[in-house]
C-alpha cells in the first residue's frame, strides 16, 4: 500500500517538474524591453564581427538561439506582439531570415546591414516611448 502510494507521489512530482522546466522560456526573462535589447546586442554582434575570427559562428548561432527565444516568447503576447518596437524588430528579423534562406552563409550585404541597423534604430526609440 505505501509503495502504491509512494509511486504515485513520484510520477505526480515528476510530472510537475517537467511541466514547469518544459514551460519555461530558454534565455528570456519576461522583461520585454530588457530581453529585446539583449537580442539586438547579440544580432548586432554577430553582424558586425568579421567572417573570417572563430567567434562569428558562435555569435551567429547565440543570435539564432535568442530569436527562436524571443519569438516563442513574445510572439503570442498580444500586448507585446501589437507593439511598434515588436513590429520593427520583426521585420528586422524577416529580413536577417531571408537573407540566410537566400543566400546561406554569404556575408550580408553593406545595405543590408544598414537596413538592420536602421530598424534596431528604430526599435530603440520605440522602446524608449513605449517605457
Amino acid at each position: 500500500m505505501m509503495n502504491r502510494f509512494f509511486s504515485r507521489l513520484l510520477a505526480l512530482v515528476l510530472v510537475v517538474f517537467i511541466g514547469l522546466t518544459s514551460c519555461a522560456p530558454s534565455g528570456m526573462s519576461g522583461n520585454y524591453r530588457q530581453d529585446t535589447l539583449s537580442l539586438i546586442g547579440s544580432l548586432r554582434t554577430a553582424i558586425e564581427l568579421p567572417d573570417n575570427t572563430p567567434e562569428k559562428a558562435e555569435a551567429q548561432a547565440e543570435a539564432r538561439q535568442k530569436i527562436n527565444d524571443f519569438y516563442s516568447f513574445y510572439r503570442r503576447d498580444t500586448s507585446k506582439s501589437n507593439l511598434p518596437s515588436f513590429t520593427s524588430m520583426q521585420t528586422a528579423l524577416n529580413s536577417l531570415a531571408s537573407h540566410y534562406q537566400s543566400y546561406g552563409n554569404r556575408p550580408l550585404s553593406d545595405k543590408l546591414k544598414a537596413q538592420l541597423e536602421d530598424a534596431f534604430g528604430k526599435v530603440e526609440a520605440s522602446l524608449n516611448r513605449e517605457s
